[in-house]
Formats: structure tokens, sequence, C-alpha cells
């Protein structure tokens, strides 16, 4: 089912990722972590969904999206920038397989921290996020996605991993197996994953070579 909604608000967190409020049509409803198909209601844009995932909680009476531009070809997240408040988007239904079933280790590239955003929002509210851990890959530290949000939630342990920059307070280099081995809170217990296909894939790989059960990875297929 198809939902409109009107953009009340754009922020910009980084250099190409902008923080989107709307509208919420009634009686919408979503679980933290989960997503939905977005269009942009112009002629020539209706057709072209994208699935972005929410960054709100399910209580709250607008919609967020936090979402990253892609400048180098003209695509929805590109268009997406020229937007204004006001202007209006298409919603489908709510899905997602990217759903909290107990504490553990989430690890994230990019914007692919997105889906784990409104998890924690919610775990905190609910006095239950101790417990967990972040580890999140970027390239430079204006690349991370939400750090002041982050930063206010002393609950959870975060390990930021930077590819492109070597600063105090940063590891540097990549998501790889001994950084999995050296952080990831038990193996065998819950693990989350998001974020561009090929750290995906690595990531699997890295981490069922070191034993994790395959029944406690989430991760968007």
């Amino acid at each position: 089912m198809s939902h409109k909604i009107n953009i009340l608000s754009i922020e910009p967190l980084t250099g190409d990722v902008m923080r989107y409020r709307t509208s919420k049509p009634e009686g919408y409803d979503f679980k933290p972590g989960q997503a939905t198909e977005v269009a942009i209601d112009k002629d020539g844009w209706r057709d072209e969904k994208r699935p972005f995932t929410f960054t709100s909680l399910p209580g709250e009476d607008t919609l967020e999206f936090t979402i990253k531009s892609y400048r180098d070809h003209e695509g929805v997240t590109n268009e997406l920038q020229s937007l204004v408040t006001g202007d209006a988007l298409i919603i489908e239904d709510p899905w997602g397989t990217i759903q909290f079933k107990g504490n553990g280790t989430f690890v994230a590239g990019g914007a692919g921290v997105t889906p784990f955003l409104a998890i924690f929002k919610d775990l905190e509210k609910r006095g239950e996020l101790h417990g967990n851990k972040l580890i999140f890959g970027n390239k430079t530290r204006e690349d991370i996605i939400a750090q002041d949000l982050l930063s206010t939630m002393p609950e959870l342990k975060v390990l930021h991993v930077l590819s492109e920059e070597d600063t105090k307070g940063y590891a540097h280099g990549f998501i790889d197996k001994d950084v999995l081995s050296a952080n990831v809170i038990d193996i065998s217990d819950n693990i989350y994953v998001c974020g561009p296909p090929p750290m995906m894939d690595s990531v699997m790989d890295n981490l069922k070579e070191l034993g994790a059960d395959p029944d406690a990875l989430t991760f968007e297929e």
C-alpha cells in the first residue's frame, strides 16, 4: 500500500548524508530496524523506488530517514538533494529482516548503520542498551553518520574503524578478521551486519571462519 508524506525538515549530517523528517500516515507502524520503499512524488520519479531505513522510533508522530546521496550518478539519492521542505515522498508498507533479537555485536559500514540507529534509540529508551557493541567502519571521521547521537549513548560500546585516516582514538584499517576476533563480544552470540555488499561479504566470511553461529547472524539479504 502506498502512502504520501511531506518533508517537514532537512538537516545535513555529513557532506553527503542528510536527515529527512517527514509527516507520518495515520496508523502507520514499523519495528526498529525496518525499512520501506521510497519514491519522490515528482514526474519521472514516482516509479523510481529505493529502500531506506527508518531512523525514528515507531511511537513518534513523524518519520525520519537518514540518507546518503551519491552525486556521481543521477539517481534517487542525488535527486533527493534538490528537495525542500514541503515536497512530497511516496512510501510503501514497512519490511526488513534486521530486527533486535537480543544483545550482541553490531557491525556496520557507512550508511549500513541506519537500521541500527532506531534499534539503539529503542533500547536506550527502554534502558536496555547496556551489553551491546557497535563496530563501525568509515573512510574518515567526517564520514561517520550520527556520531553526535552515538556519543550520547555511554551504555553502547563503539569502535570506530577508519580506512583512510589514522587518528588517535580511532582504529585504522578495515573491519577484517583480526578486528572482529578482538572486538565481537561473543562469537556465538547475536551478531548484526549491514553495509555495502563487498563489506558484507567479507565480514560474513570472516565471522563464519571465526565460528559464528549462522542462526545468530542477522543481516539484510
